[in-house]
């Protein structure tokens, strides 16, 4: 039987991927719809971007998938981006705001 991953090192782990134009995480940011532990330590991460149009649209999935598979008991890592509901900026934690200064 596998071990159950911990939720809060998934987060963790989302934590170190960054938008290169916001200073802040896309966890923060509210760019993660959802995180989903799948059957074999799988985990399927449900994400948007700031804007469809977002120079990184390409990239930012890879580094989603990178940065969960360093958690320890990861198989594999499926990166769903979707656009509905479009990302807005009420999405973003108290954190992000504050360091945006958007309060």
């Amino acid at each position: 039987m596998t071990e159950k991953i911990e939720h809060n090192k998934l987060i963790e782990a989302l934590k170190t991927v960054y938008d290169p134009e916001i200073p802040v995480d896309i966890y923060e940011l509210g760019l993660i719809y959802g995180i989903n532990e799948e059957i074999n330590n799988n985990i399927k991460v449900t994400m948007t971007l700031t804007a469809p149009g977002c120079p990184v649209a390409e990239e930012m999935p890879k580094w989603v998938e990178d940065a969960i598979k360093q958690v320890d008991g990861v198989n594999d890592v499926i990166v769903e981006m979707v656009f509905d509901p479009p990302w807005d900026m009420s999405l973003m934690s108290d954190e992000a705001r504050l360091t945006l200064n958007m309060f």
